[in-house]
């Protein structure tokens, strides 16, 4: 009866349990401060990323599943094959419009080229968004050097130097640059 009493007397008219409600407090401020915790790390990765290497959360790549080891010498390995995936000038436009404001990037549209991260001539997906991404036209990793590995890499495949899945995964790591020194012997 006592233990009710007491019970009772931290009871509010609103029918709250102080003392529960005490309890449950810190827990309520663990977790804000948890969440500030990733907003801030989130904030802080995304803010010291290089922009020459997209970020692998919004592009991630995707393949072009139609493009298989089987039939590399009928797709990717024929002259001009890339020409009949690649979206129009068009739509990578306004995509890469909205990634530049989306990621608040400086500069305007014409400094930067709409990439695909997976490259069609290693059967990356034409069209899907997580393939796509404005690369800087200049600066130490500027897209001239990406289009030197793509080049390169998708040479090896179709002379048999590398499978189609090797290829491709040049392109899925986390920093293409990398990629780039290795496939080089840069380091």
């Amino acid at each position: 009866m006592i233990a009710n009493r007491a019970m009772a007397s931290d009871m509010t008219d609103t029918g709250m349990n102080h003392q529960y409600d005490m309890r449950m407090r810190p827990n309520r401020l663990y977790g804000l401060i948890l969440i500030g915790i990733a907003a801030t790390t989130s904030a802080e990765s995304l803010s010291s990323r290089s922009p020459f290497i997209p970020d692998p959360y919004r592009t991630p790549g995707a393949i072009n599943h139609y493009v298989t080891q089987e039939n590399i010498s009928r797709t990717i390995c024929v002259s001009g094959w890339t020409a009949t995936v690649r979206p129009s000038t068009s739509f990578t436009n306004r995509l890469k419009a909205k990634q530049i404001r989306e990621l608040d990037l400086p500069g305007i549209a014409k400094d930067y080229e709409e990439d695909h991260l997976v490259p069609l001539c290693v059967g990356g997906h034409p069209t899907d968004d997580r393939n796509l991404w404005p690369e800087p036209r200049t600066g130490q990793w500027a897209a001239k050097f990406k289009d030197q590995l793509e080049a390169s890499v998708c040479r090896a495949v179709c002379r048999g130097a590398m499978t189609l899945e090797q290829g491709r995964a040049v392109f899925l790591q986390p920093d293409w640059t990398k990629e780039y020194e290795k496939f080089f012997n840069l380091k």
